[in-house]
């Protein structure tokens, strides 16, 4: 029997990354990166751990990606991140020139797109893929900060 790996698949990897960001308390954003079908890295949101504001979750995962390919590019390479990334976090992307990115939620207010931010324009773009259970996840943990 041969598994599937689609991006359901990827984006349920990226939300287990969220839930451990929930769980150490920080905003509940998780990112994998994947080539060939193959999960080559992982992060998720360290600002608050590391009081660094550049630990976001697709940081996290550009550097262990590029770590582990010997490179800077990530040509070839998808992410998968639960929150559409900001404008940094856009940039980073831009530069290591992925081939795609998949998010779930957008970020209407702090998302590139809101920020007039792009990616590199060979990079394909799919948005809403599992974005219910991400902005759920999202929506808890801000209603917990609140109370």
């Amino acid at each position: 029997m041969t598994a599937t790996f689609d991006d359901v698949y990827f984006m349920k990897k990226a939300l287990l990354e969220a839930e451990a960001a929930y769980e150490k308390g920080e905003v509940p954003v998780g990112a994998v990166i994947v080539v060939d079908n193959r999960t080559i890295a992982k992060g998720h949101n360290l600002t608050e751990t590391l009081t660094d504001v550049t630990a976001h979750a697709e940081m996290q995962a550009i550097t262990a990606a590029s770590g582990f390919l010997g490179g800077k590019y990530l040509k070839g390479c998808t992410l998968y991140v639960t929150l559409e990334p900001c404008q940094m976090c856009a940039g980073a992307l831009y530069w290591s020139q992925i081939s795609r990115v998949v998010f779930a939620a957008p970020d209407l207010h702090r998302g590139y797109r809101a920020m007039g931010a792009s990616l590199h324009p060979k990079t394909e773009v799919v948005r809403g893929i599992m974005e219910e259970e991400a902005a759920t996840l999202l929506k808890l943990f801000f209603k917990a900060k609140r109370s």
